[in-house]
């Protein structure tokens, strides 16, 4: 038993002898555990440190953006003081300005037709005339006499014979074309300086128009620039014509100009009639895929027509057809076996609706003119009624009346200045809408024949003062004063009047070079006049 409890005792004071945690070794885990705390606090103090300095920067970045932000608020805040300081005078000076513009625009909508009826008026417009010497009454006399009044005789041999060879040829051309499928082609009309008497440069070239129709059942529909919104400023003048069948009704359905749904059907067209194959509308002269009328298949079509049509009469005369100018598809040439040529211009055109105007294919450019916005817009011609207005207006002017003669005088000074100097932007067509406004302005005992000198003063100070101006308006187009005997079309009256010198804000170099022009034939008048002029004692 004593045994037994010492072996108790001594193993109880072995146990306790060796517990680690009384008497610890020198290699145990305690100091390690120590190290590494003490390496992780380290880094945690780090991580702590780096911490705060970006608080403390980011609280920095806040404080200057918040005195940014001050800082602009004031800035604008002052602002704001100055501006409503000016804002009472910048709306009263807008309103002035809007004042004076609209003023301007109605005074010149309301008035572009009365100016040159004033003797001071034109006195204060002429100012590229000081120092210039005008010819006397008896020397334009004597030179319009000599040398203009010659020519009359030549022009009207030259239209009667123009005239009846172009019958003969339209007739043969009817005979060669497919009534059933070809356009069909109305009788000629002579329009143009040829048919108004006042050309007065040579070669003498007749412009001849010729209407033409599509075959049935179908029917031209035309839209112009003033009819509808869908032209652009650039397009003023122009219009496009659709070719249509005489029973569709293009105005009362919406089908054709929206698109509708696959399920959906139109009840007012059937299929048949709103899908027609591509090839069946270039028959008609149209555009790739359109229903428009193409002008540049028109003119290919006529060329090819007209062409089968001499092949068919050339027997009968003695001389040679040719087209002449490549740019103006319509122009021919006839050339006598003794050398001798006669010009003239067969343009087909398009009547619009049941008037006088007609859509022309080919119209003759000039430098000022801008290249057509494609081929299936075609621009206007009023020149019918252009005519008609002359011989209206020529029933009231006294006998042997000078506008015409003014005019001539006119042409020939400057188509002798652009062949000493180069071309201009101005046109033959530009100086006959000048006659005309002066026409409808004066009254008409102011264009008796000894008044050509004042006559031809005011013209050329009215020309003076569109140039410097840049306007020049279209006589017909926004012209409410057209008298009534014309049956001139009401839409054409009520529509913006169209400036002919338009293209001279965008063109500064032919806006230049034709000032330039116009200045030099005023000094090189008198010489001009003189060299084609018998002396006078």
């Amino acid at each position: 038993m004593p045994v037994g409890i010492f072996r108790v005792c001594l193993v109880v004071i072995t146990a306790i002898v060796n517990h680690p945690l009384l008497f610890p070794k020198e290699n145990g885990t305690v100091p390690e555990n120590t190290e590494e705390i003490i390496q992780k606090m380290k880094e945690r103090e780090e991580n702590l440190r780096l911490e705060r300095l970006r608080l403390e920067q980011e609280i920095a970045d806040q404080e200057a953006t918040q005195k940014a932000l001050e800082k602009a608020a004031e800035v604008v805040e002052e602002s704001k003081e100055e501006k409503v300081r000016w804002d009472m005078w910048t709306a009263l000076s807008i309103v002035i300005c809007l004042l004076i513009e609209l003023w301007r625009q109605d005074f010149q909508e309301g008035n572009w037709q009365d100016t040159g009826g004033e003797e001071d008026d034109m006195t204060v417009l002429g100012k590229a005339f000081k120092g210039v010497a005008f010819p006397n009454k008896a020397v334009l006399a004597s030179f319009y006499e000599k040398r203009i009044l010659g020519t009359t005789g030549d022009m009207a041999r030259m239209r009667e014979m123009v005239e009846g060879f172009a019958d003969d040829l339209l007739e043969a051309l009817r005979s060669v074309c497919n009534r059933d499928a070809d356009m069909e082609v109305e009788d000629c009309m002579g329009v143009g300086s040829m048919y108004e008497n006042w050309r007065v440069r040579k070669p003498f070239v007749c412009d001849l128009i010729v209407p033409f129709a599509p075959p049935e059942p179908y029917c031209f529909r035309s839209q112009t620039w003033c009819s509808g919104d869908s032209f652009s400023p650039d397009e003023q003048g122009y219009g496009t014509i659709k070719v249509c069948r005489a029973d569709e009704d293009v105005t009362g359905c919406i089908c054709d100009k929206t698109k509708l749904g696959e399920d959906m059907l139109c009840l007012l067209h059937s299929q048949a009639n709103t899908t027609r194959p591509s090839s069946e509308m270039e028959d008609l002269l149209c555009f790739k895929n359109t229903q428009y009328l193409d002008a540049d298949q028109v003119m290919k079509w006529f060329q090819i027509a007209v062409t089968k049509a001499w092949n068919r009469i050339s027997h009968k005369y003695e001389f040679d057809l040719s087209f002449s100018l490549l740019d103006s598809p319509g122009a021919l040439k006839i050339k006598f076996r003794s050398g001798k040529s006669v010009a003239f211009n067969l343009t087909p055109v398009v009547q619009y609706e049941n008037s006088d105007v007609y859509f022309i294919s080919h119209f003759p450019r000039s430098s000022l003119a801008a290249d057509l916005p494609s081929s299936t817009h075609w621009f206007l011609t009023f020149a019918v009624y252009e005519r008609r207005f002359i011989q209206l207006v020529s029933k009231t002017l006294p006998a042997n009346a000078c506008h015409v003669s003014c005019l001539q005088i006119l042409s020939f000074l400057h188509g002798k200045q652009c062949s000493l100097t180069g071309p201009s932007g101005l046109t033959n067509y530009h100086l006959k809408t000048v006659m005309l406004h002066l026409l409808q302005a004066c009254p008409s005992q102011d264009w008796a024949s000894e008044k050509l000198e004042a006559r031809l003063q005011d013209m050329l100070k009215f020309l003076e003062k569109c140039l410097h101006e840049k306007k020049l308006y279209h006589f017909f187009i926004g012209n409410g004063k057209v008298p009534a005997e014309l049956g001139f079309p009401i839409i054409f009256q009520r529509a913006e009047p169209l400036n002919l010198f338009r293209p001279f804000v965008l063109r500064r170099d032919i806006y230049r070079k034709t000032v330039d022009t116009f200045h030099e034939m005023l000094r090189n008048m008198s010489a001009l006049i003189n060299e084609y002029t018998v002396h006078i004692p």
